[in-house]
């Protein structure tokens, strides 16, 4: 039987507790005071609390407009739109590309697989600028530069090995027996698949899809190389803009970056209540 905690144990839990989210939080806070404030340089002080609140620097950001082909185009709508579907576009190639192959690595043996198991780990020994001239040659070529097919091309060459190897670690973990089980009812290998294996593993398809997302999403590297037109940028391009050679507008940066987050923290939240609930599938009653 477990002891249970003391009063004191249970209190000093909770303040260490506490501590660790205000030191997590305290550089968040200091965001959303510059983004807030109206002073140009907010004096230093422990508590960071807005100086003479505005919101003059958030709709600066998000009310960001200029001339296309002589027509006004929302800017950061457009720059937006390009790091949703961007960003979806990856995750879902990545995750679709992932499963199956991801599963006959798990499941079959066949000549190469070892070998290709190998080559798709040495890829993801090299990080993305070391391949920024390369692509920016092939894109170049194809003419899909400043598009966002070209993107997701460039962002899906690093998303499937990572996909790959998610999906492959939690397909292994399922037990074989629910798919021998599922064919000795009747079922197909590929209905088994289907029905049982695909169900266990929502979880781990829920993490890597989220995972895909967030590497494109975030990604600033490949993005500043291959766009040079402001209504392609992405939005880590947008935010970089704010911080030139010369002078830096930390305040719509901090702006920018409040903005930039809430489409993560929405799809963090949606994407925890759909784990939760794909815990419990696939399970074997006993």
């Amino acid at each position: 039987m477990n002891k249970k905690p003391s009063l004191l144990e249970s209190a000093a839990c909770h303040v260490i507790l506490v501590i660790a989210v205000a030191f997590a939080l305290y550089p968040v806070l200091w965001v959303v005071a510059l983004a807030f404030s109206g002073t140009q340089t907010p004096s230093p002080r422990v508590i960071p609390v807005p100086e003479a609140p505005t919101l003059a620097h958030l709709s600066a950001v998000v009310g960001a407009s200029r001339k296309v082909d002589g027509a006004e185009v929302w800017l950061f709508g457009r720059q937006l739109a390009n790091s949703l579907v961007v960003s979806l576009s990856t995750a879902l190639v990545g995750v679709l590309i992932a499963i199956p192959t991801a599963y006959a690595l798990a499941r079959f043996r066949f000549a190469g697989k070892e070998s290709g198991m190998r080559a798709l780990l040495a890829t993801q020994m090299f990080p993305a600028v070391a391949s920024a001239i390369p692509l920016y040659m092939i894109l170049n070529y194809l003419g899909l530069l400043n598009s966002r097919t070209g993107l997701v091309v460039c962002y899906a060459s690093t998303s499937v090995p990572f996909s790959i190897f998610q999906l492959r670690a939690a397909f292994e973990a399922i037990p074989v027996d629910l798919e021998e089980a599922a064919m000795v009812d009747g079922a197909t290998r590929f209905s088994a698949f289907v029905r049982v294996v695909l169900p266990a593993a929502r979880p781990a398809i829920a993490v890597t899809a989220l995972f895909a997302f967030m590497g494109a999403y975030n990604e600033f590297i490949l993005a500043a190389t291959l766009l040079d037109k402001e209504e392609m940028f992405t939005l880590p391009v947008m935010l970089q803009r704010f911080i030139g050679e010369y002078d830096a507008q930390w305040e719509k940066f901090a702006a920018g970056a409040l903005v930039v987050s809430l489409p993560v923290m929405a799809l963090f939240y949606v994407a925890q209540r759909h784990l939760v609930a794909g815990l419990t599938a696939g399970g074997v009653k006993g």
